[in-house]
């Protein structure tokens, strides 16, 4: 079965949660602690950096792939092998202590020019992830600084997929909320990790 896509735009709230990923049977999450050594059953995330495309799997199969963008010149995306356990909804954004970041101001959770749109999903804690994009044009392109940009219609897609796989499903109501209040963080640590490679 393949990710159900939906309809733009993201704001939405209703439209999106009513055409939102709905593989398997959304349960109440229940609270405990990740097993470090539990793995999402047969789920994986592979990124291609010269296709530059993102797959979600399922044993062999390919539930669905998604266009990234990916680093650019002296910030290439780290090809390797890679845990997912932590997905962050309505990021803020902090300049990294970086020259291309001088002079860039934070960025709340929610706002337009948070390049942080929507989601956040570590796979190399603390400075490489999956996110959305304010600027989708890239996408497709060698163009960010190490992560992998995703339109936010796409990362809300594989954020889901992955809770609702990997040990956190949430009901309609829940993501409902994430999306009509930006202006709130949500931090949910898997219980079961997801093995994400990245090849060159």
């Amino acid at each position: 079965m393949r990710i159900k896509r939906f309809h733009r735009p993201l704001i939405g709230a209703a439209a999106v949660v009513a055409a939102a990923v709905s593989i398997g049977a959304v349960r109440s999450a229940r609270a405990a602690q990740p097993d470090a050594t539990a793995r999402a059953g047969g789920v994986t995330i592979v990124a291609d950096l010269s296709q530059r495309r993102l797959y979600v799997k399922n044993g062999d199969s390919v539930v669905e792939s998604f266009a990234v963008a990916v680093g650019k010149g002296s910030k290439p995306t780290p090809a390797g092998s890679y845990s997912i356990r932590k997905i962050v909804w309505n990021p803020a954004w902090i300049p990294p202590d970086e020259p291309w970041a001088k002079n860039k101001k934070p960025q709340p959770p929610g706002s337009k020019s948070n390049p942080m749109q929507l989601v956040k999903i570590f796979f190399k804690e603390p400075d490489y992830y999956i996110h959305g994009t304010n600027e989708v044009e890239s996408v497709g392109e060698a163009a960010s600084h190490g992560c992998l940009r995703m339109d936010p219609n796409d990362a809300y897609q594989v954020a889901r997929y992955l809770m609702e796989h990997a040990g956190q499903p949430h009901d309609d109501s829940w993501y409902q909320n994430v999306l009509n209040d930006r202006s709130q963080t949500e931090t949910i640590i898997l219980k079961q990790s997801v093995p994400m490679t990245v090849t060159e």
